[in-house]
């Protein structure tokens, strides 16, 4: 547990409970090799999900007057796998996994969904062990921060909405979406889809709902598929 000050260093907060911490890095898949060590990461990712949601909904709801289509995508962008799982990145949280060696070898968009989904356990580490206080600094910090770039470059706006656009628009045809893989227990399923322009895999998503991997796999495809 020695690297846990190390993280706590990085995300700015000190832990009272150590152990909440390390779990919030616990893949489900290291259990299988080490069965006696303790609890993985998706209920307190689970926490963390609904908090994270709550906290920035609410500076949404506080500090604009927008409509609620436009701060409902505005949301969207924040708490989004790719945004969670770039942060987490740049944290360095990949280097704190605690990861099967089969999942060790996994990356990609893969490995991003993990890295979100331990954000969001490092969510909810810390409001079990410090308060929501110190969860809303951390969100401002690291999430809310983002939203002027968001904003700035329209990345709110719906990724299929936009690829369908673009494909109607220069190449005449409507993308489709596949389910590819489905893993995982009911409660915490990762799907994998694909986006089709005809019989083609033009990208490529990987989330916990179907609806989100679709939009995760037209994001991918936006900047794969050349429209010239």
């Amino acid at each position: 547990m020695k690297e846990l000050g190390k993280i706590e260093k990085t995300i700015g907060v000190k832990f009272k409970n150590k152990k909440l911490l390390q779990q919030a890095f616990i893949h489900r898949s290291y259990l299988n090799e080490n069965k006696e060590f303790g609890e993985h990461n998706e209920r307190l990712e689970f926490l963390g999900d609904a908090i994270l949601e709550l906290v920035v909904t609410e500076h949404l709801y506080r500090n604009f007057p927008n409509p609620e289509g436009e701060l409902t995508n505005w949301r969207s962008a924040l708490v989004k796998g790719e945004t969670l799982s770039k942060v987490a990145r740049e944290l360095g949280f990949n280097d704190y996994l605690y990861l099967s060696k089969g999942e060790k070898k996994s990356e990609g968009k893969a490995r991003d969904l993990i890295l979100a989904n331990c954000f969001e356990a490092v969510i909810g580490a810390i409001y079990l062990d410090s308060g929501i206080g110190a969860v809303e600094t951390f969100i401002q910090k690291y999430i809310l921060s983002k939203l002027e770039v968001i904003l700035e470059k329209g990345l709110y706006i719906d990724a299929k909405s936009n690829f369908q656009e673009l494909a109607q628009e220069k190449k005449g045809v409507t993308p489709h979406y596949h389910v590819l893989e489905e893993k995982g227990p009911d409660h915490a399923k990762e799907f994998k889809v694909g986006c089709y322009i005809g019989e083609e895999v033009v990208g490529i998503g990987v989330a916990r709902s179907k609806q989100q991997a679709e939009q995760e796999a037209a994001e991918d495809a936006l900047g794969k598929v050349k429209f010239d």
